[in-house]
């Protein structure tokens, strides 16, 4: 059978969930459930869990490699995307990498992302150019999902500061950003971006951009931006939106009912964000 293009794939899980829920599975072994704790063996088990108490309340799900590569528990990572696949097979999994390389360095890192992972999407740095993101796009139906704006104040180094010559008039680089994946890099047309809850007025901003890419929204809950803020800003009826939470998901009970208290946190979600989609549409 053939593979869902991404885009497809993530409207098609978000309606059928009624969702714009992005369950993040970032493990830290440090703050697994009590029996557990400090044991990075238990990852797979940790994040199972969480996947069989969400699968059918999220419109997509976002691993970050960096917490199976630090604990030698890539194996685990393959073990959990095949787990998905088994579980929720309808529901597109992101790679959260940030890749950012060129020429045979990136095609690996493609092949890594989806070979090796069979990951729908990856996350990638744009930093360096479209060379950087070409070789992604060589995956029929893969995404790739480039920074943008993001949610920590450092993103004002760069992301926030003018160009000196643009043919748009006063243009920032995450502005440029946008409009590139928009626009001549979207050749696979499953491009999209992220862009922090943190930064709501740039959000709207990148969405009146990029009307109809999907927007990656990191940064509620534990980080502290607001869900109806994030709603009013990036939702719009064509242009899909992904509202990841991972800590306050993943770490709602340290206890045996972790992930019975996970499902709670990941149904409260859900419908705030729901609400804040009920009235934008007003």
């Amino acid at each position: 059978m053939a593979r869902t293009p991404f885009v497809a794939a993530l409207q098609a899980a978000a309606q059928r969930h009624d969702s714009l829920l992005c369950v993040g599975l970032d493990p830290d072994p440090a703050r697994l459930p009590v029996p557990w704790r400090g044991d990075a063996r238990r990852i797979y088990d940790f994040c199972a869990a969480i996947v069989d108490a969400t699968h059918d309340l999220a419109c997509a799900f976002k691993p970050q490699i960096a917490y199976f590569a630090a604990h030698r528990a890539e194996d685990q990572l393959e073990r959990l995307m095949a787990h998905i696949r088994t579980v929720a097979p309808a529901v597109p999994v992101i790679l959260d990498a940030k890749r950012g390389d060129i020429g045979a360095t990136a095609e690996q890192y493609a092949r890594e992302a989806y070979e090796r992972y069979d990951a729908d999407a990856v996350t990638l740095s744009p930093f360096m150019g479209f060379d950087s993101v070409e070789p992604f796009l060589r995956w029929p139906g893969r995404g790739a999902i480039l920074l943008c704006r993001t949610s920590n104040p450092g993103g004002d180094d760069l992301q926030a500061q003018p160009l000196a010559a643009s043919p748009h008039g006063e243009e920032r680089v995450y502005e440029r950003i946008a409009r590139l994946a928009a626009g001549p890099w979207n050749r696979s047309g499953q491009l999209g971006l992220v862009v922090g809850a943190t930064y709501p007025a740039e959000l709207a901003r990148v969405r009146a951009l990029a009307p109809t890419l999907p927007l990656l929204v990191p940064g509620v809950g534990a980080q502290g931006g607001d869900a109806a803020a994030v709603v009013r800003a990036g939702w719009r009826p064509d242009g899909p939106l992904l509202v990841n939470s991972s800590r306050a998901l993943l770490y709602a009970s340290d206890g045996a009912d972790y992930a019975v208290a996970a499902r709670a946190a990941a149904l409260a979600t859900r419908a705030a964000l729901a609400a804040a989609q009920t009235a934008a549409r007003a």
